[in-house]
């Protein structure tokens, strides 16, 4: 979908509760849903996909927290392929609640193709990590190779995510025959719908342990603080994103694990002030350097330069030197470096500035 803001697309405020969001996708979704809109099925199905992709993440605590700071940008490499798809839809859970009320089950044709299809166990991906890393502004010149720590859960390495113990196998679930889906058919104002949801029983693994595991007591996960290494590339900003594959948590029903990623912070700097690759700084001339030009030493990310000011030059004008900012993240070179000159006034003079001050003035009278 084109990137619209999640809120608007639910019409809804940016601090709505749980329950505001879910009843706003309710709202929405009877409304477009294709088995209710016959005339436009086509363009009724892309309106559905778009508010189900907003209450995927609106609905989920960390996406939204991630997409209320860091935009579309941080949610969407977390979706298969970059973009939402319907097997990035992960809350089953609710479709009963939501759909029940509308349709009396997962609503009809459209459900049924993008989930009843679905046959054997549910493999849902593990849930992704956020953690922020603080970096210097030498680190955003230079880039640098770090290694971070995470406290993560990851595949029980005695029975590697099975949850049994070693020799022990899980037995089928009777419910749902190992296939990890149950089944219901009701008669609705709007036909006969088939609803297929995770079996209850097993939770949609298809299998129930009967020799837990004693190392991870049948979670088939356990805590560990992992030691990554991970390459912060040079011109990074506060609210960059680094996304490490396979680093985030082990998935509880032994689907693939979910990502890590690593937001910039980069700590302030009192000699300078960002503006994306450019840098500004602020530093203190007399007058006579003003009026007779000379040069002045100015601090740079990398050491300092020399910067020649121009004789007649106005308090408070800036001078700028090209090529000492920081590096573009994206087209290459480096951004510039605006030095703002601001003119010292001497609080206290002596006799002979007075005198010279004077003799200065009445020339500038004459």
């Amino acid at each position: 979908m084109t990137e619209r803001d999640y809120y608007e697309v639910l019409g809804i405020e940016r601090n709505a509760s749980p329950e505001d969001v879910k009843k706003a996708y309710r709202k929405k979704a009877r409304k477009f849903h294709p088995d209710v809109n016959k005339e436009d099925p086509q363009g009724a199905e892309a309106k559905f996909k778009e508010v189900s992709e907003a209450y995927e993440v609106l609905a989920d605590q960390e996406k939204r927290q991630m997409y209320d700071r860091y935009g579309h940008s941080a949610v969407q490499q977390g979706f298969s392929g970059g973009s939402f798809t319907w097997e990035d839809f992960s809350h089953y859970a609710d479709i009963e609640d939501i759909f029940g009320s509308i349709f009396g089950g997962r609503g009809g044709g459209i459900f049924e193709s993008f989930f009843g299809g679905q046959t054997g166990p549910v493999r849902s991906k593990g849930r992704d990590i956020v953690m922020e890393l603080d970096v210097d502004l030498k680190d955003v010149m230079d880039g640098l190779e770090k290694v971070v720590e995470v406290d993560h859960h990851v595949l029980c390495p005695k029975c590697h995510g099975s949850r049994s113990e070693p020799g022990s196998e899980p037995a089928t679930c009777g419910d749902c025959g190992g296939s990890g889906r149950a089944q219901k058919v009701q008669r609705t104002p709007f036909g006969v719908v088939s609803t297929v949801t995770a079996c209850p029983r097993c939770g949609g693994e298809g299998r129930i342990v009967t020799d837990p595991c004693r190392k991870c007591t049948g979670t088939g996960r356990i805590l560990e603080k992992g030691k990554i290494s991970v390459t912060i590339p040079p011109g990074v900003d506060t609210g960059s994103n680094l996304r490490v594959g396979g680093q985030g948590e082990a998935s509880m029903s032994n689907g693939p694990p979910g990502d890590l990623y690593i937001v910039m912070r980069v700590k302030p700097d009192k000699r300078f002030k960002r503006d994306g690759p450019d840098l500004h700084h602020e530093t203190h001339v007399n007058y006579p350097l003003l009026a007779l030009g000379g040069s002045i030493k100015v601090p740079t990310v990398d050491g300092s330069k020399n910067a020649k000011v121009p004789a007649g030059t106005s308090p408070y004008d800036v001078i700028r030197l090209r090529g000492e900012g920081l590096p573009r993240m994206r087209g290459g070179g480096r951004g510039d470096l605006y030095v703002h000159l601001n003119m010292e006034v001497p609080k206290k003079l002596g006799r002979k500035e007075k005198d010279l001050i004077k003799r200065l003035q009445t020339l500038d009278e004459k």
